[in-house]
């Protein structure tokens, strides 16, 4: 019997956006092909893959691509940014030989990437198939710093080398980029999908119901400036918050406001809820507009309210993108510093639902992975 090849996931460290649909097109793929090795290399925190696959897989801590530098969720160091990546894949030709001897140790029959350049080149290089999975390319993203690129003219040439290696990308719904890659095919929005009642979760939890419930959703970068005394105010409004470490003294700040309910994630992971069961228990969403949330929101019939997110190039595609997905409505951010919400989410609240979109898109890339293997 012949040894089934490994598939070798490499993944964005960027937020968790990358990961958490990653980690939905690994689950779907190992559910077809039980059988299937899965090594993962990222910069991601292993805890977001040790809380959701159910299946064996090895992970090793690797940075595969820089992103972007964040100040936090809502500024951008773009300078820093654009540094950063040019330090990383002035080396790219090396960084490619050590990839693919890797993938030959492992036995790699196929490679994903969400979406570092170095996964395609390296996969090419190991006379491996590479597949792109995402809703832009990095050098669609750099690109968008056009002044600051000029002063490192080799950058966006060397990324699109490595894309056009690739065998495919398949394209997810809100994106940019793919200009060169060999073939793209449009696949459906990858999401996270609750497997909790609404009320399940909000009762598991200790949340109320019956009140609107507002979840505050900034991610790995934190928010720290909101006026929770202000947020404390809006007494016919619940509002949800997870624990964040970069959070500094704000977690002080909301318990005492007695409309806040502090989440711990560990904990409630230990309760077999996950955040997309939060996502759906509640209401609105309040987030800057990121792939990730965006699609989750769509999956779950949750409502999103966005605010601007600095100088990045995804920005405006996924505003003018979302309508199509979820409601969604617009706050400034002295308004939402203020904890100035209501009326914005008294409008949010009252719009009609959203037509349900496919969300069926890791099924969908789980079985074109799989025509690979």
């Amino acid at each position: 019997m012949s040894q089934v090849g490994t598939v070798v996931f490499y993944i964005s460290g960027h937020g968790f956006g990358h990961a958490s649909r990653q980690i939905e097109i690994i689950t779907a793929l190992t559910a077809l092909r039980p059988e299937t090795p899965v090594a993962i290399r990222t910069n991601a925190p292993r805890w977001l893959f040790d809380r959701a696959l159910t299946r064996p897989f090895k992970f090793t801590v690797f940075e595969p691509d820089t992103g972007v530098i964040q100040v936090d969720s809502l500024r951008v160091n773009a300078s820093a940014t654009i540094a950063r990546a040019w330090d990383f894949h002035r080396t790219l030709e090396h960084k490619v030989r050590n990839e693919a001897r890797l993938l030959a140790d492992h036995g790699a029959a196929l490679v994903v990437g969400d979406i570092p350049p170095l996964a395609f080149a390296a996969a090419a290089a190991a006379d491996v198939p590479g597949i792109g999975v995402s809703n832009f390319t990095w050098d669609w993203i750099y690109e968008h710093y056009g002044d600051l690129v000029a002063t490192t003219p080799d950058l966006l040439p060397r990324l699109r080398a490595a894309y056009s290696l690739g065998d495919v990308a398949l394209r997810l719904p809100m994106a940019g980029g793919f200009q060169t890659f060999r073939r793209v095919v449009d696949v459906p929005l990858v999401a996270r999908h609750s497997r909790q009642p609404r009320n399940h979760t909000r009762t598991a939890l200790g949340l109320p119901i019956d009140r609107p419930l507002v979840l505050v959703s900034f991610g790995r970068y934190g928010l720290q400036a909101i006026d929770w005394v202000a947020v404390g105010k809006l007494r016919d409004i619940g509002v949800v918050v997870t624990d964040n470490p970069v959070d500094g003294g704000a977690a002080a700040a909301r318990s005492r406001a007695p409309n806040v309910y502090q989440l711990n994630i560990p904990a409630i992971t230990q309760q077999g809820i996950r955040y997309e069961d939060i996502v759906a228990s509640v209401d609105v969403v309040l987030s800057k507009p990121g792939y990730g949330i965006i699609a989750e929101c769509a999956a779950n019939d949750t409502a999103l309210l966005y605010t601007s997110r600095g100088a990045f190039a995804e920005y405006h595609v996924l505003v003018d993108a979302m309508p199509k997905f979820v409601r969604c409505a617009y706050i400034e951010h002295d308004q939402l510093f203020a904890g100035a919400w209501s009326s914005t989410l008294q409008k949010l609240l009252d719009q009609p639902a959203a037509a349900p979109p496919r969300t069926d898109g890791a099924a969908v890339v789980a079985r074109r992975l799989a025509s690979y293997l």
